[in-house]
């Protein structure tokens, strides 16, 4: 092993040993490297003549470029839009995040997170806490209704061992009392557990309530002892997007930081959804750990470890969409500019609950409990979903996801008026397809 991969893990052995537990072996050994990156940072700041470390071309003092590109990015410096990032990330885009993530979670007051981490998205994300956490065989435990690339980060890349609980209770909540049972049977098999937690959850839209949230805290908390440790992932892609007033407001991440010495946090957001940047691929990764009042040195060490998993994988996240988001965090007409998209959002959502009133859908389709996020999901009646949503999109033009046994519907790309035309559709052609079953 690398000597400052051994450094490393000494810290976070020392000061927070239930860390040190969870980490894979791939987690143990990731470091990084004091090479070019390091020596080109010094002299970034302390070059005053000249710098000759950095693989970019200079002219003039900033990055060289060509007209042909630079003209499609006004607002932007060459600089600003073509040099390399920190493997962690713009510095300021980091610390701005951190000011607005507080804000926008009043449970961390008071608490200590690490600087939030750039990542490639919130995929991006989830792949460096597989890398860190999870060896083969290890279990993640994720709900029945999930995201299907989680199979593909854990089970296909890492080899862990899937293990579901059930999404929705029999009154249509959260099933805190599933989770639990799942949790309790994994601690006891293992000892430790990696815990995926997606809220507003894709595929249903469902955001976990107040009184809801409160219970999963406390389960998971009093299910970490010496003994039993958990890593939490908390995958915040639509965060924000709340529709009810029961909905928690907030993440998880802040009711759950620094509620045990065992509990590992871990918070993947982004600007991806957020902001309505997609393609712009501007994740952030954030720890939590209890540590004695020594977690500012187990969050210099798990950076590095973090910055070593980027720096192995894709060497840094484009710096032209950080610069942009950076400038638009800044200006104060955002948070305005997101509440006018919000509100079209929860229009859509209204829109369709109103549609689903009408009795005739009960006959072929169910509607899950739905109050935030991008979906809605239906559970079909007597109709396999993959055969439907061939049929819907064959004869009829219009395209929904099958997921598993159900049909998942974005809304979140349907203009408002056309949300009752589409359900119209859909009850048609179940209606004309069960006529010709009959």
């Amino acid at each position: 092993m690398n000597q400052l991969a051994v450094e490393l893990n000494e810290k976070i052995k020392a000061f927070c040993p239930a860390l040190f537990a969870v980490l894979s072996e791939l987690g143990r050994e990731l470091y990084f490297p004091k090479g070019i990156l390091t020596q080109t940072a010094e002299a970034r700041e302390k070059a005053h003549r000249f710098n000759a470390t950095i693989g970019i071309a200079k002219s003039g003092g900033q990055a060289m470029y060509l007209p042909v590109v630079m003209e499609q990015i006004p607002g932007l410096s060459s600089d600003e839009a073509l040099d390399y990032a920190p493997a962690t990330g713009n510095l300021m885009l980091r610390r701005e995040w951190h000011k607005q993530m507080l804000e926008k979670n009043p449970s961390l007051e008071g608490k200590k997170t690490s600087l939030p981490i750039v990542t490639a998205g919130i995929t991006h994300g989830l792949s460096i806490s597989a890398d860190l956490f999870v060896d083969p065989g290890d279990t993640v435990i994720i709900p029945d209704k999930f995201w299907g690339n989680y199979q593909m980060i854990f089970g296909t890349r890492k080899k862990a061992e899937i293990e579901k609980f059930r999404f929705f209770s029999d009154d249509n909540g959260f099933d805190v009392a599933s989770f639990a049972s799942t949790l309790s049977k994994v601690l006891q098999e293992k000892g430790k557990a990696i815990v995926v937690l997606n809220f507003p959850n894709n595929p249903t839209g469902y955001s976990i309530k107040k009184d809801e949230a409160q219970a999963l805290v406390d389960t998971i908390v009093q299910a970490s002892d010496k003994d039993r440790r958990i890593v939490v992932l908390l995958d915040d892609a639509y965060f924000g997007l709340f529709y009810d007033d029961d909905v928690l407001p907030e993440s998880l991440f802040g009711l759950l930081a620094g509620q045990s010495e065992n509990l590992i946090s871990v918070k993947l957001d982004g600007a991806t959804k957020e902001h309505y940047v997609w393609g712009f691929r501007v994740g952030f990764i954030t720890f939590n750990v209890a540590a004695g009042k020594n977690e500012e040195e187990v969050y210099g060490a798990i950076e590095k470890k973090v910055g070593g998993a980027i720096r192995g994988n894709i060497s840094n996240c484009p710096l032209i969409s950080q610069s942009i988001i950076l400038k638009a965090l800044s200006n104060p007409d955002i948070s305005r500019q997101k509440l006018d998209k919000l509100e079209i959002m929860r229009s859509r959502a209204k829109r369709i609950r109103e549609v689903l009133e009408n009795p005739k859908f009960a006959e072929f389709m169910e509607p899950y409990p739905f109050n935030s996020g991008y979906f809605m999901c239906l559970k079909l009646k007597g109709v396999d979903a993959e055969e439907f949503r061939k049929k819907l999109l064959r004869d009829y033009g219009v395209g929904v996801i099958a997921d598993g046994s159900d049909i998942r519907v974005a809304f979140s790309c349907l203009e408002e008026k056309e949300i009752e035309e589409v359900f119209d559709t859909m009850y048609e052609c179940l209606h004309k397809w069960g006529q010709v079953l009959q």
